[in-house]
C-alpha cells in the first residue's frame, strides 16, 4: 500500500515538472515571437503597467509586463525589461494606470523609498505653509493642484491702523506637493488640512517663510490648464467701499454720474426760420422819439409818436 502511494506520488511529481517546462516553453516561444514581431514592425518592447499603481506601490512581475512600442516614439526613461524595471526595489511615485509607460521620473531610484524628495523637480525646494478650511478653499485644493498663494497684512507706514489691510498675490502657478501627510495624486477627495506642501525655487522658499511672519498666507485654486499670468495688483480696504460688484470675475461697471446742467441758452432764430406760431410782440422801443417800429413775424409797422403831452 505504501509502496502505491508512493508510486503516485512520483508520477504527480513527474507530472508537475513537465507541466512547469511546458509552460516556460510556451510563454518563451510567446516573448520570442513577440520580439520577431516588433522587429518585423521596427517596433520597441517597453514596461508599461498592467495594473492599476499608487503612489508608493512596489514595482513587480504582477503589475508589470512588456508591450510594443513604435521604435521612433519610445518616451525617455522607458524601461525595456521588467528586471531592469525592479532594479533596486523601485516603487511608483505618482499613479500609474493600466497600459501606461513606467518611466524613470514616475519611479524611484534604487532603495525604493518612496519620499516627497523625489518628486521635486531639479532645484526645486518644498516648503510648507499653514492653511485652514478659509485659507485652503475649504479642503479642495489637493496634491497635484496648481494654486496662487496670497498674502493679506497690515499696510505699512504711519497713520495706518489695524483695520487697514492689504491683499498681494506673491506668488503664481505654484505647484502643491501634498496636504498634511497625503502626497498621492490619486488622493482627490475634498480634505481640510493645517499645512500645504508646495514646489517653489529657493527664493520662492525665502518669501513664503517671510511672508508666513508677517501675515496670513491663503490659496486660491486656479484651472490646471491655464497658466497665463494674471494682472498682479494690491487691494486693500479702501477697494472695498467702491460702488462696483465683482460677479464671476467680471466687474460690473458703475452707475454713470449724470452729466453736469447745462446752461439754457434762448436765441432768436433768424427772421428766414421763424417758427410757424408768431412770436409775441417785443416791446416798443423809441429809435427817434417820433416813431415806433413793430416787428410782427415777418411784417414790419412803424407808429408815429408825439412828444410828451401832445395828443
Amino acid at each position: 500500500m505504501g509502496g502505491r502511494n508512493l508510486a503516485i506520488l512520483a508520477v504527480a511529481i513527474v507530472l508537475g515538472i513537465f507541466a512547469v517546462i511546458i509552460a516556460n516553453a510556451w510563454f518563451s516561444g510567446q516573448e520570442e515571437k513577440q520580439q520577431q514581431i516588433a522587429e518585423e514592425l521596427n517596433q520597441t518592447r517597453i514596461v508599461v503597467a498592467s495594473q492599476p499603481m499608487e503612489f508608493g506601490s512596489a514595482l513587480t512581475q504582477e503589475n508589470l509586463r512588456l508591450q510594443n512600442f513604435p521604435a521612433n516614439s519610445v518616451p525617455a526613461g522607458a524601461f525595456t525589461s521588467i528586471e531592469q524595471a525592479m532594479q533596486g526595489g523601485r516603487v511608483a511615485l505618482r499613479p500609474i494606470v493600466p497600459g501606461e509607460p513606467v518611466l524613470a521620473d514616475k519611479v524611484s531610484g534604487s532603495g525604493g523609498r518612496a519620499v516627497l524628495s523625489a518628486l521635486l523637480e531639479n532645484g526645486a525646494r518644498a516648503v510648507s505653509i499653514p492653511i485652514s478650511p478659509v485659507t485652503g478653499v475649504s479642503g479642495f485644493v489637493r496634491p497635484g493642484d496648481i494654486v496662487d498663494v496670497m498674502l493679506t497684512r497690515q499696510i505699512p507706514g504711519d497713520g495706518a491702523g489695524s483695520a487697514d489691510q492689504m491683499v498681494d498675490i506673491i506668488m503664481e502657478g505654484v505647484k502643491v506637493l501634498a496636504i498634511d501627510q497625503v502626497s498621492s495624486e490619486a488622493a482627490t477627495e475634498p480634505g481640510t488640512g493645517s499645512t500645504a506642501v508646495v514646489e517653489v525655487d529657493q527664493r520662492g522658499a525665502q518669501v513664503l517663510t517671510l511672508a508666513n511672519r508677517v501675515g496670513q498666507l491663503s490659496l486660491a485654486l486656479r484651472n490646471v490648464e491655464n497658466q497665463v499670468p494674471g494682472q498682479l495688483a494690491t487691494v486693500t480696504t479702501r477697494d472695498l467701499g467702491n460702488s462696483r460688484i465683482y460677479l464671476a470675475g467680471r466687474r460690473e461697471p458703475a452707475t454713470a454720474p449724470a452729466p453736469a446742467q447745462q446752461p439754457i441758452i434762448i436765441q432768436q432764430a433768424p427772421v428766414a426760420a421763424a417758427p410757424q406760431q408768431a412770436a409775441p410782440a417785443q416791446a416798443p422801443a423809441v429809435r427817434s422819439g417820433r416813431s415806433m417800429e413793430v416787428i410782427r413775424g415777418t411784417d414790419t409797422t412803424d407808429y408815429p409818436v408825439g412828444r410828451l403831452g401832445s395828443r
